[in-house]
């Protein structure tokens, strides 16, 4: 499916400009339990998240069910309320906004959900759901809001007749676009796409993923593309940020990630990726043990219970998450010491 989505195409980003700005992100969710449902405990899903977002570009959050991926794109959005940290988009911080100025800023800050079935109203048509954006945030009529809506569908390759049709009618793929119509129609600036296309069959993924390319280059459109795929979001993103059990412990150009990632879990997460020529065998890194509870996350570093190259201080001390030369973020002791680069630490692991 790679080789059918259209490669970026196009210049870097401009990288004087930061979009978006998330400084120390935290969000743990209360568990109760009890009578009096008194809470119990916190799950830790996102602590201490930072990361920036030029204008114009696509940066890639990946890592395994349950790191915290998606939670980052929801508080991003102020949809799930941060327990601390901030979010800056274009200079204005999110958590400090009133409701009134929350609803305006949401004009330029939209999501595509994973699930297109449950994002969309069953009892209204399609077209009433793209165009319910445009009733809220502008004083557009109702036939400028249908040609809004008409102008969306035919950007994403649908017909003028789906507007009056509802979520049912349409297969899986369709209901994508439909969502997809739907973050457009305001005209955003920022969409976070939460694992837009991990619920589509393969064929329809590089058609939706050809869709949100166009898009982006034709209204000039930033994306956190959320997913696990990471063949996908080789070839979409232009940075690419790892996560493992609410932290990041990776980000760089999608380059640099790809050709020389610096992590432990990063190189075990890239040894997983199927490659495309049956004569040739990738060597698998395979990682023992699951992934610790949220509830009880492990000290120091939070990867350094499934870690093959773990040593004394990965249990005692949280790595920094630093810059190691050229943007290239890392979280990890063994960084530390010297042995930086991909081919030590798998040489080591094959070696062990």
């Amino acid at each position: 499916m790679a080789d059918n989505i259209q490669s970026n195409g196009r210049d870097e980003p401009q990288k004087q400009r930061v979009l978006l700005e998330v400084k120390n992100l935290v969000k743990h969710f209360p568990v109760r339990s009890g009578l009096f449902q008194r809470v119990t405990d916190w799950v830790q899903a996102v602590d201490d998240v930072s990361f920036h977002i030029y204008e114009g570009e696509t940066l890639g959050l990946v890592g395994e069910s349950g790191c915290g991926k998606t939670t980052v794109g929801r508080t991003i959005l102020n949809l799930v309320p941060a327990t601390s940290g901030s979010v800056v988009f274009d200079d204005q911080n999110l958590f400090d906004m009133n409701a009134k100025q929350l609803k305006k800023m949401r004009r330029d800050m939209q999501i595509i959900f994973q699930d297109p079935y449950s994002s969309l109203d069953p009892r209204m048509p399609v077209g009433e759901s793209i165009a319910e954006g445009l009733r809220i945030h502008t004083d557009k009529t109702a036939q400028e809001r249908y040609d809004v809506v008409i102008e969306m569908l035919s950007r994403v390759g649908m017909r003028a007749d789906h507007a009056r049709r509802y979520p049912h009618e349409f297969s899986g793929g369709q209901r994508q676009r439909i969502g997809i119509a739907r973050a457009l129609s305001l005209r955003p600036k920022f969409i976070v796409c939460d694992e837009p296309v991990s619920a589509l069959d393969v064929s329809i993924q590089a058609q939706v993923l050809n869709i949100l390319r166009e898009l982006q280059k034709d209204f000039g459109l930033t994306y956190l593309f959320i997913a696990h795929n990471l063949s996908v979001v080789e070839h979409f993103s232009d940075r690419v940020g790892v996560m493992y059990l609410g932290k990041m412990v990776e980000m760089s150009s999608q380059s640099d990630l790809y050709a020389d990632p610096l992590h432990p879990y990063t190189q075990a997460l890239m040894s997983a990726i199927p490659v495309p020529d049956p004569t040739l065998k990738r060597q698998r890194i395979i990682l023992e043990g699951d992934v610790p509870s949220p509830l009880n996350p492990p000290s120091g570093c939070r990867f350094h219970t499934r870690c093959p190259l773990a040593f004394d201080k990965c249990a005692q001390e949280e790595p920094p998450f630093k810059d190691y030369g050229g943007e290239h973020y890392a979280a990890c002791w063994l960084l530390e010491t010297g042995e930086v680069g991909a081919s030590k630490l798998t040489q080591a692991k094959l070696a062990g």
